[in-house]
C-alpha cells in the first residue's frame, strides 16, 4: 500500500509496534505540548515509500516539548536519562522548544509546532505525538507533499535567513539521505 496522504501516514506509524511503543514511553512524562519528530517521522515515510523491509536507523529520537517556566539544559538532560531508564538503548535527543529558538539566532516560538515549522527542510518539519485519548496526530504545518514526492527543500525560515544557508547546506551534504534514499530529490530553487 502506498503512502498517499495524511492517513496513510498515521497508519503506518499505527501499525509500527516499536514507534507506538515509543510514542507511548514518551507521553508517560507528561510534558507540555510534546512531539516526536523530525527523522523519526520523515525516515519511516521513505522506508515506506522505498519498499524497505528493514527500518532505516535513526542516529536518534527526537522528542520536543514547550515549556517557558524551565529553560534549562539540565531540565533536558534529567528527561533523556529518565527515557532510558524507560525505555534503554534508544538514541534519546530531549530539546525544548522555549529556548531552541536561541540556536538560529531567530525570534522565540510559540509552540513546538511553530518550532517544528522552522526546521531546515520541508520534509523535515513533521511531528507525531498521541493525544490524551490515545490518537496519533501529525503536525505537518508545510504540507505533506514534499515528503510524500521525495523532495528535500529548505523550509520557509531557511529561506528567507540567508545566515540559516550554510546550516542547511551542511545538513545536506552530513546526512547524505540520498545515499539511503535514492528516489529522492533535492530542490532549493522552489519557494513554497
Amino acid at each position: 500500500m502506498p503512502i498517499r496522504n495524511e492517513n496513510d501516514i498515521l497508519h503506518f506509524i499505527h501499525e509500527d509496534r516499536w514507534m507506538m511503543d515509543i510514542l507511548s514511553t514518551v507521553r508517560t512524562l507528561g510534558l507540555p505540548d510534546w512531539w516526536i519528530c523530525a527523522g523519526f517521522v520523515r525516515g519511516k515515510i521513505w522506508d515506506v515509500l522505498h519498499d524497505f523491509v528493514s527500518r532505516t536507523a535513526t542516529p536518534d529520537i527526537d522528542v520536543i516539548y514547550f515549556d517557558p517556566n524551565d529553560l534549562s539544559e539540565t531540565e533536558e538532560k534529567r528527561l533523556e536519562a529518565k527515557l532510558n531508564r524507560l525505555h534503554p538503548n534508544v538514541p534519546w535527543s530531549v530539546k525544548n522548544q522555549a529556548r531552541m529558538h536561541l540556536v538560529n539566532d531567530l525570534p522565540p516560538y510559540t509552540s513546538s509546532e511553530d518550532a517544528i515549522s522552522k526546521f531546515p527542510e520541508t520534509a523535515t518539519a513533521l511531528g507525531v505525538h498521541l493525544d490524551k485519548h490515545n490518537n496519533l496526530i501529525l503536525t505537518a504545518r508545510h504540507g505533506i507533499e514534499d515528503v510524500l514526492n521525495m523532495i528535500i527543500r529548505p523550509t520557509p525560515t531557511f529561506i528567507d535567513n540567508k545566515s540559516l544557508t550554510a546550516i542547511y547546506e551542511s545538513r545536506l551534504a552530513k546526512k547524505n539521505w540520498l545515499a539511503i534514499w535514492p528516489k529522492l530529490r533535492i530542490d532549493n530553487n522552489r519557494v513554497e
